[in-house]
């Protein structure tokens, strides 16, 4: 309509640094920057998620209101509040685009707008590569990880970030910023998440700070041992929530190896960060894969229904103490070792023989960097289903993963401290523990540690006879 007045709707982009919609936005005399807690939400956040949020946006309301501006905050379905303030206000609408279920509606959303007279415009501000402007040869989509890194690593580093504004658009004349809303009723757990997170934009930047340079460089051999509390990069829930951009952690890797930093490890880095860019790929190109196997032959597969079975993971009480421990540092933290998550979904998936659905449900609920396309991928490549998933009949063993990434078990002391008297070599597998060394550790089977809730080796054995079973796989 006119540079009066722009209407900024923010979502998981809660930043002032590489934001182009606000660079766009800050343009005008009068800015309104917006939050929806959206009823219905397209897939909501879960409860550590939710917590995460209402830090993140009061936050990002200090920061705006420090460059003159302040959060507005409003409750209900986006399309009708967009027109409503659009209308009310003469205003342009600006947002960065994501890729996920919501795009249709935003679609909408955005024809509606320009009907009635606004401009409306969105940005590509959360991804590197938006989806459709990486293609194979043929110009189909990558389906497996490594030919679509090697397709985008010489364009990494192409679009710089751009910086933080110095000051802010006024709010319009009558328009009050509302400051964070509490997003939902806090779950009684979250209280712990208080003591392991900075949500916002500060946090994330104080964050990748910490890791730039030597812990980047060391990446490659840190990030196996889930003992280590700075082994890894700890930036996912700060990119899930958009505090800081992919393109602001890619130019930071980049300037690392330029300074001498070991190429090989940043290297390493940035291939996990470009993971992240293929599952967003993968989302946008194959969208039913957010529930549904990727793999057709996955389909019938028969998966049991067993909620005991369930609830023991869930709570970390399986018997299995690598497991466990991953399951619980989850249960405290909102978080958990990417080793130890693969290796949980394994157990889940292979051993228990239960659907990859309920583990990627349960992390959403409970993880603070519950990003859905990731989470999803993730869980399908666990299961064997997915994507350049690992193979069905590769089954992770927890006793030999503990053995490899946590040897001195300090990992499985931390988090199962039950097991904390035992030596190392039987803190893996309790089951085992002789008899005078368990008297010796006050330790007794099965009541000071519950037993394992399946055999490891004839529960893979039956994974892999139900996976024979099915006849789409003996093609």
């Amino acid at each position: 309509m006119t540079d009066d007045i722009a209407l900024l709707w923010l979502r998981h982009d809660l930043r002032l640094a590489d934001n182009p919609a606000l660079a766009a936005a800050a343009g005008y005399r009068r800015l309104i920057p917006l939050y929806i807690v959206e009823e219905p939400a397209p897939r909501p956040d879960g409860a550590a998620g939710r917590w995460w949020l209402e830090q993140s946006l009061d936050a990002l309301h200090q920061e705006l209101t420090r460059l003159g501006s302040g959060l507005v905050c409003r409750q209900g379905d986006p399309e009708r509040i967009l027109s409503g303030l659009a209308a009310e206000h003469g205003a342009d609408v600006y947002w960065n685009r994501r890729y996920g279920p919501e795009r249709a509606r935003d679609k909408r959303i955005k024809e509606a707008l320009r009907e009635a007279g606004h401009t409306a415009r969105s940005y590509p501000g959360n991804l590197l590569f938006e989806p459709w402007t990486v293609a194979t040869g043929s110009g189909t989509p990558y389906r497996v990880y490594t030919p679509y890194w090697k397709a985008v690593r010489p364009r990494l580093g192409e679009v710089a970030p751009q910086p933080a504004p110095a000051e802010l658009p006024p709010l319009p004349a009558g328009l009050e910023a509302d400051g964070a809303p509490a997003v939902a009723d806090r779950h009684p757990w979250t209280a712990k998440l208080d003591d392991h997170w900075v949500p916002g934009e500060s946090g994330a930047r104080s964050r990748l700070c910490a890791f730039a340079g030597a812990p980047m460089a060391d990446y490659p051999e840190s990030r196996e041992r889930p003992a280590l509390l700075e082994g890894t990069s700890r930036l996912s829930p700060h990119l899930h929530f958009g505090e800081v951009s992919p393109r602001q952690v890619t130019a930071v890797a980049l300037a690392c190896i330029e300074e001498g930093h070991h190429r090989d490890g940043i290297e390493t880095f940035l291939q996990e960060l470009v993971w992240r860019e293929f599952a967003h790929h993968i989302l946008f190109h194959y969208p039913a894969t957010a529930d549904e196997p990727m793999d057709p032959r996955f389909a019938d597969f028969p998966w049991r229904d067993a909620p005991e079975d369930l609830a023991a993971w869930q709570r970390g009480e399986t018997g299995i103490p690598l497991v466990d421990a991953g399951m619980r540092e989850l249960w405290a933290t909102g978080w958990m070792h990417n080793r130890v998550r693969m290796v949980v979904a394994s157990l889940l998936t292979k051993n228990l023989l239960l659907p990859w659905q309920r583990g990627a449900e349960w992390f959403e609920d409970t993880l603070v960097d519950a990003d859905l396309a990731s989470n999803r991928l993730g869980w399908q490549w666990a299961a064997g289903s997915g994507a350049d998933a690992a193979p069905y009949f590769r089954v992770f063993n927890p006793v030999r993963q503990a053995e490899r990434f946590d040897p001195d078990g300090e990992y499985i002391a931390r988090w199962v401290p039950e097991l904390a008297p035992l030596p190392a070599r039987w803190r893996r597998q309790p089951w085992a523990t002789p008899s005078g060394t368990a008297r010796e550790a006050g330790f007794t089977p099965g009541v000071t540690y519950p037993h394992p809730r399946v055999d490891l080796k004839s529960s893979r054995e039956r994974a892999l006879a139900a996976w024979h079973q099915l006849p789409a796989f003996n093609r």
